[in-house]
């Protein structure tokens, strides 16, 4: 696909955030070249009548001046320093970043101004960024995560399209982690009968503690409205015996509450086993046997 850049300046920089875990978000790009199928994000571009479906990616929309608004904005002195997350609605290191530098520029004006923030991101461009994410880490809380929700390849492939492979992004972990960055794996979307087997996330938590993650978040796949849509076009191309599982699972929004906890009672039992541990703090220790899981 083809993608066309829009320089658009904005007039604000950091966004307030609801119903979310964090407070505020900031986005230097709008619209993402990673068209992930279950990107949440589609529901806002069909609310704001941008295109959300198979076209989602072929426009991205570059806020060219957001640096120096998130300068003047973290100046103000109502700023209370608030943790910020960079990439809540599209991807702070897609291709369009190695061109702009959008995010680095504004990861220099959180260390001037000694301003906490997180980074999510499927990009392993970020470690062209170790030298500010170093410096800036010395000022204020800095914390990395790498969303990995699957190693298994087909999985990737066809919902992850215009990403970079997940091995890639664990290198990218690693090189952070070695060099004193807070950087962790986001196990999300996981998605049922795609990448929710027991073998499957074994293999992610155990290679997100081989390269040294300092942390680890799991979450279900959810289908809103404008993500439902695009979704299950997908299923039904590519997984269609799911389909009916899928109409059962998600009569609303979010699978139930008892499968979420299953999800999380698992991952919390891997990270356990592999005894997951920030090691810039202290080496990592191998689990004891006692904690083996029989996995299928």
């Amino acid at each position: 696909m083809r993608t066309e850049f829009r320089d658009e300046p904005c007039k604000t920089a950091l966004s307030s955030v609801k119903g979310m875990r964090f407070g505020w978000s900031l986005n230097p790009y709008m619209g993402c070249a990673h068209r992930c199928v279950f990107c949440y994000v589609r529901a806002f571009e069909r609310r704001a009548d941008r295109p959300w479906d198979e076209r989602y990616g072929a426009s991205i929309r570059v806020k060219t001046n957001v640096a120096e608004v998130l300068e003047r904005e973290l100046s103000k002195r109502s700023w209370k320093r608030e943790s910020v997350t960079i990439g809540s609605a599209t991807d702070p290191y897609q291709p369009a970043e190695g061109t702009y530098k959008l995010t680095r520029q504004c990861i220099e004006v959180f260390a001037r101004k000694r301003s906490p923030f997180a980074i999510i991101t499927r990009g392993p461009m970020i470690v062209r960024d170790i030298d500010v994410l170093q410096k800036a880490s010395t000022r204020a809380e800095v914390t990395v995560s790498f969303s990995i929700p699957t190693l298994d390849r087909a999985a990737w492939r066809l919902t992850e399209p215009g990403t970079a492979p997940p091995q890639q992004r664990l290198r990218a972990l690693e090189k952070l982690v070695t060099s004193g960055i807070d950087a962790g794996v986001s196990i999300a979307p996981v998605l049922p009968g795609i990448s929710d087997r027991p073998s499957q996330l074994d293999a992610v938590v155990r290679a997100a503690r081989e390269a040294g993650a300092t942390h680890l978040w799991t979450g279900m796949l959810h289908l809103g409205p404008g993500i439902r849509e695009h979704f299950m076009e997908s299923l039904a191309r590519n997984w269609p015996e799911l389909v009916p599982r899928y109409e059962r699972m998600y009569a609303r929004d979010y699978v139930s509450r008892r499968e979420s906890r299953g999800l999380e009672t698992l991952v919390d039992a891997l990270e356990a086993r592999y005894g997951v541990a920030d090691r810039r703090e202290r080496p990592l220790i191998p689990p004891p046997a006692a904690r083996q899981l029989v996995l299928v």
